[in-house]
């Protein structure tokens, strides 16, 4: 079993409106929600974690917000639901968005495809608080619900995710084809 570092990586991402609207397939915000939202997303950055994990000559990238999130957002389920919709859009934006700072090839790709779940790597995630063992699903299940991992640097797209099967974009036809880089087959 390989040995593992990590190193934690600074990201202040910036709101990106546009990404947002995406997320929660909306085309407008009314102004009162928009700066409840807005003062979450300040409230929220220290919440927000990024962590380079290397194991080998491998490297990944994880990024996810703190329980406390997840707690905050359920809590508004119970009293206004499509708020509560547009705060969990905002929380996946929210991890994205630090994704597209530190791997801007990400967003150009569309996905940030997901490694192999390696025993290496879970252990790893287990170690920053990350992994849960789901045994009905033997891909990378993170515990966290607002949680991202995936290759660092980036590596390319589609080609080398390992949900590349069941994902819906690529069934649906819209998903992202990059090519997988060389020296990162």
């Amino acid at each position: 079993m390989s040995q593992f570092s990590t190193e934690v990586l600074k990201v202040a991402p910036y709101m990106d409106i546009e990404l947002l609207l995406e997320n929660s397939q909306e085309s407008r915000i009314e102004g009162g929600l928009m700066d409840r939202l807005a003062e979450s997303w300040a409230d929220w950055m220290p919440h927000l974690h990024a962590r380079r994990i290397a194991i080998g000559k491998d490297s990944y990238l994880a990024v996810w917000l703190d329980k406390e999130i997840e707690d905050k957002i359920d809590d508004i389920w119970e009293d206004a639901p499509s708020e509560a919709y547009m705060f969990n859009s905002l929380a996946q934006t929210m991890c994205m968005c630090a994704i597209y700072d530190l791997l801007p090839e990400v967003a150009e790709a569309g996905c940030a495809p997901a490694p192999r779940p390696t025993l290496d790597l879970k252990l790893a995630l287990e170690a920053e608080g990350l992994r849960h063992e789901d045994e009905e699903n033997p891909a990378l299940a993170l515990c966290r619900r607002y949680a991202v991992a995936t290759y660092y640097p980036f590596r390319g797209g589609c080609d080398i995710c390992d949900l590349s099967k069941e994902c819906p974009k690529l069934q649906s036809g819209e998903g992202s084809y990059s090519v997988v880089l060389p020296g990162h087959e």
